[in-house]
């Protein structure tokens, strides 16, 4: 088999991300296809023994103080090192939804964007780059929901990136997940990692909280800080024209 195709699994948190993933590489092993995991987390995981038990190589990287979109990526280059040292034919790479602006998308990878149907009809349009470039979009727990709502919750994803595949996908049962196994080796490409681009800028994190300030006050703020806009009040008013 030809080169390491590699896949970035994102969204946001208790989505059923890893689940998902448990399925879709049983399905993987089952037809001679050589996985290895990198599980981006915060603070802790126990999610890499559950991939162990599979039998995959895997490794966990904790961002713990900085973003895991942008510990991802920094650490981008050794992972896809390291999976090819396995010998792996695939790289995934599940990476913690921390908030709904997260970017993690890359042009050489095939990206994944795993939404549960639980959550709110309007949660489509709250997704940011995660979705938008999204090559594929996975429905999780869509069994407890009635057809018409699934049918909703798919219209709203479509209409926020009409390009992405949409399937979904039983982290419970692992229905769906032979479809998913079959769409994660045939779309993803092999390739190097020389040169490669985000697909979007990451979110801007550059200010004294991100250095450590803990005053809370603006003559303690510096750096990238957007303030709100506020509408004028009466008091304010009275004061202007006095």
């Amino acid at each position: 088999m030809e080169g390491l195709k590699t896949v970035i699994v994102a969204g946001p948190p208790g989505s059923g991300k890893t689940s998902v993933m448990i399925h879709a590489i049983s399905n993987l092993n089952r037809i001679g296809i050589k996985t290895a995991v990198v599980k981006i987390d915060c603070l802790a995981t126990e999610d890499d023994l559950r991939y162990r038990e599979l039998g995959v190589p895997v490794v966990v990287g904790l961002s713990n103080d900085i973003c895991p979109d942008h510990y991802f990526v920094v650490n981008f280059e050794e992972m896809h090192s390291w999976a090819e040292d396995t010998g792996a034919n695939l790289l995934i790479v599940e990476t913690a939804g921390l908030c709904h602006r997260c970017a993690p998308g890359i042009d050489r990878a095939l990206a994944l964007c795993v939404i549960d149907s639980h959550s709110s009809i309007k949660i489509p349009e709250k997704i940011g780059p995660v979705l938008t470039t999204a090559d594929a979009v996975i429905v999780t727990k869509g069994d407890s929901i009635s057809q018409a709502e699934r049918e909703v919750f798919r219209s709203r994803i479509a209409m926020i990136n009409r390009k992405a595949d949409l399937l979904e996908v039983n982290g419970l049962t692992g229905a769906g997940s032979e479809y998913l196994a079959e769409l994660l080796w045939e779309r993803a490409e092999p390739g190097s990692v020389d040169q490669a681009r985000l697909r979007h800028p990451m979110p801007t994190a550059i200010c004294s909280y991100c250095m450590g300030e803990m005053r809370v006050g603006s003559a303690y703020q510096q750096g990238v800080v957007y303030k709100m806009d506020f509408p004028e009040t009466d008091k304010e008013r009275t004061e202007a024209v006095q």
